[in-house]
């Protein structure tokens, strides 16, 4: 599909590739999450827990994280048609998947301070009550885990309906929305440090493995680092526009260069391809050719086989000493 104003398609469509479930389950798995972080403060208080105080004030600051990707829905669907965002609103989503992900470096950080402040100065543990708060926690991380992977899936089903995904012989990859998909780390974070959790307060229990609670958390904390920094990535790289590496500028430069007359020589000298969708770019090109009769609309109409390239602003420059069109 080519659109010579792009604004305007962009304020028509933005929200056709949406997943409206996603917005309902991140907000009901905020809800649940910060019912249970008030569930595991009050336990780990009144059973004097530091180890369930401390997860619940973990629990907390992913409440909080998650409410940013549950924000960042409301926003974007607020300013839709708000024509002051150029390419539509969609960045808002990217941007809080990418707060989250921050988020997420600030519990670790945490993590990694609580667990060695435990192995400096060890705390007593009531083991019984800490490891059944701690599991009704993991069985909420999984409920909220299978409520947004439902979201996930569903966004996937979406996204093929509407025939957005397409096979040009490259490997463009899923669609994702980032996040869905920084809410869904948070809950598995949440639950992979529960079963650690789970893991050393029964070591601690049966064996006197005192110190397997702090160590399981700076284990815990290392995990959520990675998974931080590998959305930081994904989310940064929308952001910042780093989109030329995606197989779908080859496939402009080919069709570019294949969109010449026979026994022509058509060039791209320059290309910029840039996402204005969750799915969907724009690009500006300029082209050089022997071509006399190609025309910005003919190459428009070569690259209407991808559909993902919703708009393309073209300059045409001729070779020295190309015939001029009679």
């Amino acid at each position: 599909m080519q659109n010579d104003n792009l604004s305007e398609w962009m304020h028509e469509h933005s929200f056709d590739q949406t997943n409206p479930l996603a917005e309902r389950s991140t907000r009901l798995v905020m809800w649940i999450t910060a019912a249970m972080m008030v569930v595991e403060i009050a336990a780990g208080w009144w059973y004097n827990s530091m180890a369930l105080l401390a997860d619940g004030w973990h629990m907390s600051s992913h409440a909080v994280a998650i409410g940013l990707s549950a924000f960042a829905y409301a926003a974007a669907r607020r300013h839709a048609k708000d024509v002051r965002f150029a390419f539509g609103t969609w960045k808002i989503e990217v941007l809080g998947g990418f707060a989250s992900a921050i988020f997420l470096l600030g519990v670790a950080a945490l993590m990694v301070f609580g667990s060695i402040e435990r192995l400096l100065a060890p705390q007593a543990i009531q083991y019984k009550e800490a490891i059944a708060i701690a599991i009704v926690g993991l069985l909420v991380n999984l409920v909220c885990a299978l409520i947004l992977g439902k979201a996930h899936n569903h966004g996937h089903d979406h996204h093929d309906h509407h025939g957005h995904a397409h096979d040009h012989g490259h490997a463009h990859g899923a669609h994702q929305d980032l996040n869905l998909k920084s809410a869904y780390i948070h809950v598995i974070a949440d639950a992979a440090t529960s079963v650690l959790a789970i893991a050393a307060l029964v070591g601690g229990w049966l064996f006197g493995w005192s110190w397997l609670d702090p160590v399981t958390g700076l284990v815990g904390a290392l995990l959520v680092a990675v998974w931080a920094k590998g959305l930081i990535a994904e989310t940064g790289k929308v952001l910042l526009d780093r989109e030329m590496d995606h197989p779908v500028v080859e496939e402009i430069r080919e069709v570019v260069q294949a969109s010449g007359a026979d026994g022509t020589l058509t060039r791209i000298t320059d290309l910029h391809v840039w996402r204005v969708g969750k799915n969907v770019y724009s690009c500006a090109l300029s082209v050089v050719t022997q071509d006399a009769a190609l025309t910005p609309a003919r190459i428009r109409e070569c690259l209407a086989v991808h559909e993902e390239v919703v708009h393309a602003t073209i300059e045409i420059q001729q070779y020295p000493g190309t015939p001029k069109q009679a």
